[in-house]
């Protein structure tokens, strides 16, 4: 969530000043090893009560702003191994940071999830409490530290492995994704789901928190503001629809779930996580869990088809890090920051589990998900004196979702 401007709106975004990067005639598409940090050569893990491993791999790149080219990565990943001691219990986390702050937000996030999780004795027998315990817990934390989140926040996406069954947990719009054979086929199937307007469930939930959602150019007077519709975010990527208070124009989130966003607590946004089980069996072949930075041009079958393709896992990481580069520079002259984790499923054999009826998911949706910690904020307002738009295009933070020849892909394998 590097580009900013595409989840919340604040009046005066700052810019490090610094001279342009030189880009040599195609090299754009090549990662730069001052902005690429491959944190990690592959590495094991096993798992060993269902007598399996997992291999693992983390790449982190940089995002490319050419007026702001020394701008830090407001990405950050969690990998922790034999949680609470625990063999055969593994966690893997990205949290794409937003807004001034992002980059302290996503760090202290980082931290402080983990922390909580390994210090709770429930973990391994409720983990879906435990989630929403620390994902609580932690934003509230955030809010009284010494960031500044009134106007910045960071997404979290989780995956807690216990035995043969994964825990996604996931506020905001980052994702994750596992490769499933089926027949001679290896489908991408999501096991995650943005939390944004575009969702009816989330729209009926923020609006009754206050929030008035629009799109800019709603906001602007080129559409007519009573028309509730936009879409699909596929067709209306370009200009989504945002949370803004009764009578002022901030925060503008395109997301209604984060941790953080302290102004925009008070219309809905919340850090309840939407947690998804999985009992894991020999189709399940590997999971990516990545930042928005990888999915804005990459559709999940996408991304599951170039990683099948490549034996080595930092092969694939770096091929789709290369491409989802590629399409940024190809489709808006910048990049956002890419991070993904891609765990390869290695050994897991049949062992007599129940399996779910019809799917292998379940899909919990914790009671109080409406739910949200509120706190007043001294967050500068925006005033309606500026054109939206104007400043949107100007940031060069937010041409991906004004850009509506290419919305975010998700992809028909994954719907």
């Amino acid at each position: 969530m590097g580009c900013i401007h595409t989840k919340c709106c604040c009046r005066y975004p700052k810019s490090l000043v610094g001279e342009s990067q030189d880009f040599r005639e195609g090299i754009p598409y090549c990662l730069q090893d001052k902005n690429t940090l491959i944190e990690r050569s592959l590495e094991f893990v096993p798992v060993s009560s269902h007598n399996y491993h997992l291999e693992y791999l983390v790449l982190a790149q940089r995002g490319f702003y050419p007026e702001s080219p020394d701008k830090e990565n407001q990405d950050s990943f969690c990998i922790r191994r034999n949680i609470q001691g625990n063999p055969n219990a593994h966690f893997f986390g990205v949290f794409d940071g937003h807004g001034q702050f992002g980059m302290q937000c996503s760090n202290f996030v980082k931290d402080r999830l983990i922390e909580k999780l390994c210090n709770d004795p429930t973990l391994l027998d409720d983990p879906v409490q435990a989630y929403n315990s620390a994902f609580l817990s932690t934003n509230e934390e955030l809010h009284t530290s010494e960031i500044d989140d009134s106007m910045s926040g960071t997404t979290a996406i989780t995956v807690l492995v216990v035995g043969d069954t994964l825990y996604v947990a996931n506020v905001g719009d980052s994702r994750a994704v596992i490769a499933v054979k089926e027949g001679n086929c290896v489908l991408g199937k999501d096991l995650s789901t943005d939390q944004t307007p575009f969702r009816k469930d989330e729209y009926e939930r923020v609006k009754l928190c206050g929030a008035r959602v629009l799109s800019v150019d709603q906001v602007e007077g080129l559409l007519d503001p009573d028309i509730q519709c936009w879409g699909d975010e596929e067709s209306q990527g370009g200009d989504p629809p945002r949370l803004w208070v009764q009578n002022g124009l901030y925060p503008g989130t395109a997301f209604t779930r984060s941790i953080g966003d302290s102004t925009a607590e008070k219309i809905g946004v919340n850090a309840v996580p939407e947690v998804l089980v999985l009992q894991l069996n020999p189709n399940h072949l590997f999971f990516v869990v990545a930042s928005d930075g990888v999915f804005e041009f990459l559709s999940s079958q996408t991304v599951v088809d170039m990683a099948s393709s490549y034996a080595d896992p930092q092969d694939a990481c770096t091929a789709i890090a290369a491409e989802s580069y590629k399409l940024w520079m190809e489709h808006e002259n910048r990049t956002d920051d890419i991070t993904m984790i891609i765990v390869h499923i290695k050994g897991l054999s049949n062992s007599g589990t129940i399996a779910i009826a019809g799917s292998s998911q379940i899909s919990t949706r914790p009671v109080g998900s409406g739910g949200g910690i509120v706190k007043n904020s001294s967050s500068t307002q925006l005033e309606s004196t500026f054109s939206l738009r104007r400043f949107f295009r100007s940031t060069k933070l937010s041409a991906c979702r004004f850009n509506k020849s290419k919305p975010r892909n998700r992809g028909s394998s994954s719907e």
